[in-house]
């Protein structure tokens, strides 16, 4: 299952990319939603390779999955690729500079069961593929929002 969702940020291309590639700031974040997450690379610096064993609960069971950085492009690009016991799938997000002051974020996402279990339920949000979309368009326009929340904080100081 394919689904790919765009916003436009108005913050600086450079702003958008520190915000999106601050891993550590995203652990926290998934931590906080009660989601088990640790490191299962031993790099000193972010970049390609590393990776996160997360535990988390979904629809009332607790799963996992595996996490790699596969990709980075400083102020371009981040790529992901996942793969828990049922599915697995990539994500990349990409940004583009529309002004200097506006940077546009696309992200593609894709899906693929290994299960016939997976593939029934991805057949169900197949079915709903339009709710789906609409709950990934909202999430990314409150990231857009806090982004340049973030930027305008960061520029009042």
């Amino acid at each position: 299952m394919h689904l790919s969702s765009r916003t436009d940020i108005e913050a600086p291309i450079e702003h958008v990319y520190k915000v999106m590639s601050d891993f550590e700031n995203w652990e926290r974040a998934a931590m906080r939603r009660g989601a088990d997450v640790s490191r299962t690379d031993k790099l000193r610096a972010p970049g390609v390779g590393m990776g996160w064993h997360v535990i988390f609960r979904f629809r009332g069971k607790e799963r996992a999955i595996d996490i790699y950085l596969t990709e980075q492009e400083p102020g371009a690009k981040l790529a992901f690729k996942g793969k828990g016991r049922m599915v697995e799938g990539d994500l990349s997000i990409e940004l583009v500079s529309l002004a200097p002051k506006r940077t546009r974020m696309v992200l593609h996402t894709q899906v693929r069961p290994l299960t016939i279990a997976a593939r029934l339920f991805l057949q169900s949000l197949k079915l709903a593929k339009g709710r789906v979309q609409g709950k990934l368009n909202k999430r990314m326009e409150q990231l857009a929002i806090d982004i340049e929340t973030r930027f305008n904080g960061a520029r009042g100081r």
